[in-house]
This record gives C-alpha cells, structure tokens and sequence, in this order.
C-alpha cells in the first residue's frame, strides 16, 4: 500500500458528487504532507518504512474488539514493536498487529460496541471527523460501509493510521485525511452518515458545528453523536473557567435536553439517546503504548465523581439524529 495514498478516496467522493470539493482536497492534503511543516514527519516516515513488508493476501480485520492486522511478515517481534512505538502516544485502540498487542489508552471499542446494534451503515458513505488514527473506520467499513472518510489534523494520529493501513487490501477503503472540519464546504450534502465523536466540546460554537455537520449530510442521512454532557434534566451548559479535566480547549458541556435543543435548531430530529455513561479509568488509561498522565490525574483524588477542578467528572452521551427533509 502506498504511503499517503488518497486517489480512491477522491475518486470515490467525486463520484457522490463532491468534485469541487475534491480540486480543493488534493492541494490540501498534499500541502499538509509537506515535511518541513512538521519536525517528525521525517522520522515517521522513516519508521513506516521500516515495518515489516505486506505478505500477499494481508488484510485489516476488524472483526473483533482489537482491529488485527493480519500478514505482516514478521522476523523479529522486539525489532517490530519498538518501530511501532515509535509512534507513541497510541490513544485510540486497541490494535493487534501480528503478535503484538498495543494497548492504547482508550478501550475504544467499548465505545463501538454502545453504538454498533443501534446503526446501520450498509452501502453508506461516512464521515468521520476528528478520527484520530482511523480505528473507528475500520469497524464501520466491517459494518457495511461503502468507505470512510476520516478527518484529522494531527499528523501523529495520521501516521498511525498509515502504519495500520500498509497491510490493507486495496478495497478496505477507510481513509484520514490530514486536515480538520474547518475545510468543509457549506453544503457539500454526499454523506448517509456523519459521525462526531469526542469533537462538540472543542468548538468555540457548538450551533456552528452542528450546521457544517447537518450540511455534510444528505436529506434524511443520519447523525452519530458522542460528547461530553453534564447530569441535569433543564437545558443548561457548563462553560469552564478554565481547564476541564486539564483539558484547555473545552467550551460547553450541555445537558442532554440542552443538546437536543441544539440539534433540533440545527436541521434534526427523530433524535434518539442511545448511551449515556459515566467514563471509568477502566475505559481511559495510561499504558505502555501511551505513557503520558491519563483519566486518573485528571479526577478528584479524593472524589472521583468530579474533576480535579471541581466540576462533574466526565459523561459521555451518545445521541443519533437525522436530518430533516
């Protein structure tokens, strides 16, 4: 496979009608590959060509909660995992690739497994924002989907995704483009399913975001939603201080009526709450494949149900919603 290859994807999303869209994708992504924007871009690279060749008939698996890379002709597993942690930190998870377990910091197939019996991606064309290194794209693409199309501009993350897609056939067709929401058009209107997960509460305007979501999507596509929420049944927000969970960028943490109102006033309804779960440090943890300060340091060390400034610990909602005619 090779490397930041993205011609089908374009191909593909000009078939569904995104051709200017595409013109536009082609200098942004190759913009966004250029090395001497990012001082590791190199040393990534140089590692993903270390990696051990493709067998003939390799392939992603994404059967299971681990996606499996499967085919990878490897000699020495030591030699293969410490190029492997070169991309360190793994945050979305978890992966096998052949003996080699990397256990990421997030069980991110607790979450699938919440959403996965509650959605039907069969032939559709999903987005994917803020993927991170495109696990969620392999376990849609086993659920049906026609391809995936994952936006994230941490290079990193990308990298990651490379290092797992090198032993993809040609037709697993997942994708992560380099780049963030900020490049979609108004009203592109080609995708059945949008999700955004993890991503509402990092936008300066949560209305905003749900607009360019509700314009990526085709009349009657369907919504995937994953946030942060706080507990209360009127519709109120909590606007941090300052850090959340020592997270800088946080700007609003609805109730769940208060997000239902948003989505209606953005373009949706039929919407449906399908999980809401408190995040346990089970769920989100440092590891060896990620050994920076994880949920634990981020929590109340003397009660945990809030954050170690005092606000509600972190709950996730999980909503779905389609848009109107």
């Amino acid at each position: 496979m090779k490397l930041f290859d993205r011609e089908a994807l374009f191909r593909m999303l000009t078939e569904a009608g995104g051709e200017d869209w595409v013109q536009k994708l082609r200098h942004q992504t190759s913009a966004a590959f250029e090395t001497e924007k990012h001082g590791l871009l190199n040393q990534w690279v140089d590692a993903w060509s270390r990696l051990p060749p493709a067998a003939e008939g390799s392939v992603v698996d994404a059967s299971g909660d681990a996606v499996t890379v499967t085919g990878a002709q490897v000699a020495d597993v030591h030699s293969a995992t410490q190029t492997l942690m070169q991309f360190h930190p793994w945050r979305k998870g978890p992966f096998r690739f052949h003996d080699i377990s990397i256990d990421t910091e997030w069980r991110s197939d607790w979450k699938w497994n919440r959403i996965a019996s509650r959605i039907s991606l069969q032939g559709h064309r999903v987005l994917d924002v803020g993927c991170g290194n495109g696990y969620y794209g392999w376990r849609m693409l086993h659920q049906g989907a026609k391809f995936v199309c994952g936006l994230d501009p941490f290079l990193l993350y990308v990298m990651q995704y490379e290092a797992i897609r090198k032993y993809a056939r040609s037709d697993q067709h997942n994708y992560v483009l380099p780049l963030g929401d900020d490049i979609l058009p108004r009203q592109l209107k080609i995708f059945d399913t949008v999700f955004t997960m993890g991503v509402l509460y990092h936008r300066t305007s949560p209305v905003d975001h749900l607009q360019a979501m509700a314009g990526c999507l085709k009349t009657g596509g369907q919504l995937v939603l994953e946030t942060l929420i706080i507990p209360g049944d009127d519709h109120e927000v909590l606007v941090p201080e300052g850090r959340y969970a020592k997270m800088r960028n946080v700007w609003f943490i609805p109730t769940v009526p208060m997000l239902q109102r948003w989505l209606r006033r953005t373009g949706f309804h039929q919407i449906q709450v399908v999980d809401v779960t408190p995040t346990a440090i089970l769920e989100q943890r440092s590891t060896s494949w990620m050994t920076f300060e994880s949920l634990a340091d981020f929590l109340d060390p003397t009660d945990p149900s809030k954050t170690i400034e005092g606000y509600p610990g972190p709950r996730r909602a999980i909503v779905l919603a389609t848009l109107r005619k």
